[in-house]
């Protein structure tokens, strides 16, 4: 049985509908021409840096650029890659609560789930990307792991395609199909106090604070504080997420000094989530169970808590070069108890048993450099030159009770009791069950450690009136990867140089032309030869892309197109060192701004052919990479109705394509769609400006298969989630 929204928001809700009402009654009375309500809108620099938060395109929901990298942040017509900056407007307007829930709104995009536990992942291009590498500020790996927040960030930049020149290696050695950024809050020159209290389908309500100031005779000093609690169920049937967080900016300028600083936490509980499905034995997917099933053990449930912090420095040393440095640190604590679902018969008959962890992360990561300009000739030059460090320390355990497991059924779950080995204290010498198990639950040792060195240097160029920009540069990498404990492993300590070319051509003020070379570079997997030699490790990955595209901005309305190819390596089971590849051919078209002045629009298409190549078996030769479509389509309309001033209704639909859940493409998971609609009125209450937002999610409440793999080879499945209603009123003192 499906939740409810609670009363209390009901309330709200019909409160807010009475005011529009009444409102519109008044003015109809007197005969009097609308006012229009200004809504408080956040412009401030995203960091230390002299140029600030770039410009929201019109309509508000994307930026007219962002940031590339070391290149720093450029116009779309500047740049030789494809960005798309997602704005703090559309992130409230959408009541996106995560990353994933913002990148919905990207053609390109689509959002899957971690191996065996609920982390986000994204693939881009028909690439993943898994949270861990998503970059804070343009480093790594700070923000919460898992599951990361709307309130801890501004903007959500795509960077897409390769990206080692520009950011470096990640440290997941993921991300060759593309880059997220999240930008941090700052204060804007005009005061802000919002509150925001809100509800959702299951009973899930929550209460934010954005709240941000600056001080000084000249405005120098600014601070912003978010902080944001929420508990409930969701539109699931018996699932539970707690979440708290609050999150301190800081910054600060002189004539030739931007300093700025971050310090944050993040505490997200869930509970009894329902897990992705595996499939084992299977011809044929199968069918799909009720929207809002679960099938989550009751006892399940998984913690993750977070606390990071950012500093970053810039300087002018002159009119002509400009030094800057950062540095972020990340420290987070793990819990898990987890029993997914196996499925082994077409009737939804499987399996489940028992997994614990815990996991510890101290996560230290840095960058410097310089960024100048200079002619020679009539040829302009902006060069740039970084190094950075990345280091992560993690300590993990875990129980296995992998020879107890459990029957039960897709359709009609078994609630199992939690078994008693796994009861604190675990006894490890006994160990009544035969679970595998590593170190110790209650105090993690340390079983990995990542650490990362770059150098870069780069220069664009300017010719023909600044009509021509070539971009050259390179970036020398060092990787190297240790494993301790349970994970013990010989040390992975390579490195590799890879270069970056590419070119504008602006044939006017609205119209460019661009193409790249990029690569990008992640740790050889270790191959077990099938004659049962000793396993080796491969040489890093190189992938190889090649792009070119076309950008034009009518004023009111961008458009952009890119035509794209990325080979990478894939391993060959075999007795050499051989290696294979996945080549992604693809078409991105993307439309944004105002297709009328009440008109806004957001939308785009993406058509992906993935192949594998050399794989040493007829059985995937050729054949599709796993969890990738064919075809990715969205369009999100937005209409101002002229009316009734204040208020706004919107629509979006997202269609993916058929994708495959196992390499031999034998396991075809079919298409979907998805409606959303939502509305939005802003009203005064004795001169404070209030914001109401209704939300429909999934509408029509389809049935889908949302993602079919989430981890290199791994093709389980996850449920989208069921039609959820959302309701928010907030209000701007």
């Amino acid at each position: 049985m499906k939740k409810s929204i609670t009363p209390v928001a009901l309330a709200a809700a019909l409160s807010c509908l009475s005011l529009s009402a009444a409102r519109a009654q008044q003015a109809s009375d007197t005969k009097a021409e609308p006012s229009k309500l200004e809504t408080v809108v956040v412009n401030a620099s995203a960091d230390a840096s002299k140029d600030g938060l770039i410009k929201p395109y019109a309509g508000g929901q994307v930026a007219r650029g962002g940031r590339a990298g070391i290149l720093g942040t450029k116009d779309n017509l500047d740049t030789p890659f494809s960005i798309t900056a997602y704005t703090n407007e559309l992130i409230q307007d959408r009541q996106a609560k995560s990353v994933a829930d913002v990148l919905q709104n990207d053609a390109g995009v689509r959002v899957a789930r971690g191996y065996g536990n609920f982390q986000e992942s994204y693939f881009i291009r028909g690439f993943l990307l898994s949270s861990d590498d998503v970059a804070y500020n343009g480093l790594f790996s700070l923000l919460p792991r898992q599951y990361i927040a709307t309130e801890l960030f501004e903007r959500v930049e795509v960077l897409r395609g390769a990206s080692s020149f520009l950011l470096g290696s990640s440290p997941g050695s993921d991300g060759i199909g593309g880059s997220v950024n999240l930008v941090p809050k700052r204060a804007a020159s005009q005061d802000l106090s919002r509150v925001t209290v809100s509800t959702a389908s299951g009973g899930q309500t929550g209460v934010s604070a954005d709240v941000s100031r600056r001080f000084g005779p000249d405005k120098s000093t600014g601070i912003r504080i978010n902080a944001a609690y929420s508990d409930g169920g969701t539109a699931v049937h018996d699932e539970h997420a707690k979440l708290g967080l609050l999150d301190v900016a800081l910054d600060w300028h002189s004539r030739d000094v931007r300093l700025s600083a971050d310090l944050g936490y993040q505490d997200n509980q869930l509970k009894r989530t329902r897990t992705n499905v595996a499939l084992q034995g299977l011809t044929a997917i199968p069918k799909l169970p009720d929207s809002d099933a679960n099938f989550a053990q009751p006892w399940s449930y998984s913690n993750e808590r977070d606390t990071f912090g950012t500093l970053r420095g810039e300087y002018d040393i002159n009119d002509a070069v400009t030094a800057w440095v950062a540095y972020g640190a990340r420290r987070s604590s793990e819990a898990n108890s987890l029993a997914n679902l196996t499925v082994t018969s077409a009737n939804g008959d499987g399996n489940t048993s028992r997994f614990d962890n815990t996991r510890e992360d101290a996560v230290d990561t840095g960058e410097l450099g310089l960024r100048g300009k200079f002619k020679t000739g009539s040829i302009g030059h902006e060069w740039v030159a970084t190094a950075s460090s990345f280091q992560l320390r993690k300590k993990t355990a875990y129980v296995w009770d992998y020879y107890n497991t459990q029957s039960t059924n897709l359709y009609s779950p078994t609630y199992l009791d939690q078994q008693p080995a796994f009861r604190a204290p675990y006894d490890f010498t006994t160990n009544p069950t035969g679970a595998f198990y590593g170190g110790d639950l209650a105090n993690p040792a340390l079983t990995g450690v990542t650490r990362l060195t770059s150098y870069a240097i780069g220069d664009t160029l300017s010719m023909l009136q600044d009509s021509l920009l070539v971009t050259l540069g390179a970036r020398h990498q060092r990787l190297h990867v240790e494993g301790f404990g349970y994970q013990l492993a010989a040390p992975y300590d390579e490195s590799r140089t890879s270069p970056v070319v590419g070119a504008v051509f602006k044939a006017g003020k609205q119209l460019s032309f661009y193409g790249n070379y990029i690569e990008g570079l992640s740790q050889g997997d270790t191959v077990q030869p099938t004659n049962g030699g000793a396993a080796f490790q491969l040489a890093p990955y190189v992938s190889r892309q090649k792009e070119i595209g076309v950008k034009y901005d009518a004023g009111r309305i961008g458009f952009d197109a890119a035509l794209f190819t990325t080979n990478k390596p894939r391993p060959v089971q075999s007795t050499t060192v051989a290696q294979g590849y996945d080549r992604h051919t693809g078409l991105e078209l993307n439309v944004f701004g105002e297709a009328t002045r009440d008109l806004k629009i957001l939308g785009g298409l993406t058509l992906l052919d993935t192949t594998q190549h050399d794989t040493g078996s007829a059985l995937t030769e050729g054949k599709r990479t796993l969890g990738a479509a064919k075809t990715l389509a969205n369009l999100g309309l937005e209409w101002s109705v002229p009316s009734v001033d204040g208020l706004a209704l919107d629509g979006r639909v997202v269609y993916t394509g058929g994708v495959y859940a196992d390499s031999a493409n034998t396991l075809a998971v079919p298409s979907w769609t998805r409606f959303d609609l939502g509305a939005r009125y802003n009203f005064e209450v004795q001169r404070t400006l209030m914001t109401a937002r209704l939300r429909i999610e999934n509408a029509a409440d389809r049935k889908y298969w949302a993602s079919a793999g989430g981890y290199p080879e791994q093709g389980y499945l996850v449920i989208g989630a069921p039609r959820t209603i959302k309701l928010s009123l907030s209000a701007d003192f």
